[in-house]
């Protein structure tokens, strides 16, 4: 009986020394850094280093773009403003021509066809 527990004994020791190498042979291949998922973790942090530079990138681009848009605004509204103050001054001038028209200007033109001289 001390026989077959001993031979089951090793059996079981054998099993399980044969199970612990292939796990760490799946294990081993799992981290690998070129083709199991520690690869695909190098390759996914490259990638959001990658993309934390372009946002920076893209804040501060769209912080320039605000500051430059801000300032066009404003000199936008200094000219219209300027505008509104010579339109307000426009109104003082007489209108245009009223001095060079004849008091006795017919209200409807009026189109008179002259005879030719010859043929026609």
């Amino acid at each position: 009986m001390d026989l077959i527990a001993d031979i089951l004994l090793v059996a079981g020791a054998l099993g399980a020394g044969f199970y612990c190498f292939i796990l760490s042979r799946r294990l081993t291949r799992f981290t690998d850094l070129e083709n199991g998922v520690g690869g695909a973790v190098a390759v996914l942090s490259a990638q959001v280093d990658d993309l934390s530079k372009a946002l920076t990138k893209a804040q501060t681009q769209a912080g320039q773009s605000s500051e430059s848009l801000n300032e066009l605004t404003e000199r936008a509204e200094e000219v219209a403003r300027r505008l509104e103050l010579m339109m307000a001054s426009m109104h003082d001038l007489p209108a245009h021509g009223a001095s060079e028209q004849s008091p006795r200007q017919p209200k409807d033109t009026v189109f008179v066809r002259h005879p030719r001289s010859g043929g026609f």
